[in-house]
């Protein structure tokens, strides 16, 4: 058969295909895989069709499809290593044991709104900071660094479960441990749900802070009780979830929260390798006069230095300067530390990445290919269904769960629906309920609803207002009510 050596238009980095093996990778379309294997894109559609699957030359085509494709076409399917770096969030290193060392675990704060997150967050912050600084705390970075027992803690001060959502759904899983802060008097409130459901879908352990336990009115075990119905049950109740009881006003506890936090950290075996190119988070940005655009990140891995030639997202640049939590400047930042960036030629978002690279030349190329290949996948990206697209998924196999953000007017309403979605099973597809509450549809569901795939907002004698319903229509995320 004479080989087709005619240049598709087709963006690919798959390599040639060597002796049967098909290289795959996340984004890859029918028409990308029909090229890997020198085959016409008719002759693969018809053999999806075989299998029970309709797909056009654009649809991206998930690893085990793409496994059942090619070896009906006598193909063996291998991950592809990705090298090129505008691809860095894919890349996967290989290192070598000896270079890996301990890194300070990334911590996040999340709870409701008055329950004590930031004043908690300054008290565990006291201990850094000289009492002869005018003004106490005044600096605000969005990511701290405390020290116990001679080992860092790096705090991360996200404002609220959308921006950690954000982040998620970029990909950036930064956080190692999440704090969910409760007020002891105050006990489960919406936001602490919304907490509990958001670490709960980003798969991140979580301690219990009991806050406000200095106040006459504390209950710890009403608080604990309210909890336990959430499935968040306390250690000494027979539960997996430790609790601390704190105080954020008088201090007492923020010892034994650390301790934890430390306990923790080492369960995990956090580890880096400190002698490689940086890479790093994103955590929050700005523009600053006279200052230019400015990016507070965490680094996970490599050393970030100062003259580093850095790309993140479609921005670029040197180092200038880089500034830890207190504003002082230093010299590099290693593995689970916070710093602050100076000299990108764009604002980067949060959650993007930042990476170092070997020249100027080689940052603006990969700027720009970045923004090629982010504009790509978006155009491929086909995970937001609507519920007609739903039945034809879930008879390819696409979707194995159904995550479901339900919403009803009354607790009644709500417990019934719910109680008659869960009962609804089939061996094809189960459906998970990652959200349920009263009220309307709200900016906080549809940022959930879009770091979770598939997903879809139900709403029963709700309906989410307009500026609601363009955010959902701009995402794609699909709000049935009924």
């Amino acid at each position: 058969k004479k080989k087709d050596t005619r240049k598709s238009n087709i963006p690919t980095s798959t390599k040639e295909t060597e002796s049967g093996v098909v290289y795959y990778r996340s984004d890859m379309t029918v028409g990308d895989l029909a090229e890997s294997m020198n085959k016409s894109v008719t002759e693969v559609i018809k053999k999806l069709m075989m299998l029970g699957i309709m797909a056009n030359q654009t649809q991206s085509v998930d690893r085990e499809t793409a496994e059942l494709l090619v070896m009906e076409f006598g193909f063996e399917l291998e991950d592809e290593q990705v090298t090129d770096l505008t691809r860095f969030d894919e890349m996967a290193f290989a290192d070598d044991e000896r270079d890996l060392v301990e890194r300070p675990p990334v911590v996040t704060i999340m709870g409701h709104v008055d329950h004590g997150k930031t004043s908690l967050l300054d008290k565990i912050r006291e201990s850094r900071i000289a009492s002869g600084e005018a003004g106490g705390i005044t600096q605000h970075i969005g990511a701290y660094t405390v020290n116990k027992n001679g080992q860092d803690i790096t705090f991360v001060d996200t404002p609220g479960h959308a921006a950690f959502s954000a982040m998620r759904r970029r990909g950036a899983s930064i956080t190692d441990i999440i704090i969910l802060v409760v007020a002891a008097d105050d006990g489960v409130k919406p936001q602490t749900k919304e907490a509990i459901e958001h670490a709960k879908a980003a798969d991140v352990p979580f301690i219990v802070a009991m806050n406000k336990m200095d106040l006459p009115a504390a209950n710890p075990d009403m608080a604990k009780a309210g909890l336990a119905e959430l499935g968040v049950t306390p250690i000494d109740w027979g539960g997996e979830y430790e609790f601390v009881e704190v105080s954020a006003k008088t201090g007492m506890g923020i010892d034994d929260l650390l301790e934890v936090i430390l306990l923790q950290a080492d369960v995990m075996e956090l580890r880096a390798n400190p002698n490689r190119p940086a890479k790093a988070t994103v955590i929050e940005s700005s523009l600053e006069k006279g200052r230019g655009p400015v990016a507070t990140v965490v680094v996970n891995e490599g050393t970030l230095k100062v003259g580093d030639t850095i790309v993140a997202g479609v921005g670029h640049g040197k180092v200038r300067a880089l500034l830890d939590d207190l504003g002082k400047p230093v010299k590099q930042a290693l593995p689970g530390e916070p710093v602050v960036v100076l000299g990108l030629s764009e604002v980067p978002s949060a959650g993007e990445h930042l990476v170092a690279v070997k020249n100027d030349k080689e940052a603006r190329e990969y700027a720009k290919k970045r923004a090629e290949y982010l504009r790509q996948k978006e155009l491929s990206k086909s995970t937001k269904v609507t519920l007609d697209e739903l039945s034809s998924k879930i008879a390819e196999g696409a979707i194995k769960t159904l995550p479901v953000i339900l919403k009803a007017d009354v607790q009644g309403s709500l417990e019934a629906i719910k109680g008659s979605l869960e009962k609804i099973k089939n061996d094809e597809v189960k459906i998970n309920i990652i959200s349920a509450g009263i009220g309307g549809i709200t900016e906080s569901d549809v940022a959930l609803a879009e770091a979770s795939e598939n997903s879809v907002i139900l709403g029963f004698h709700v309906r989410p207002t307009g500026a609601i319903k363009k955010k959902a229509a701009d995402l794609g995320v699909q709000i049935s009510t009924y």
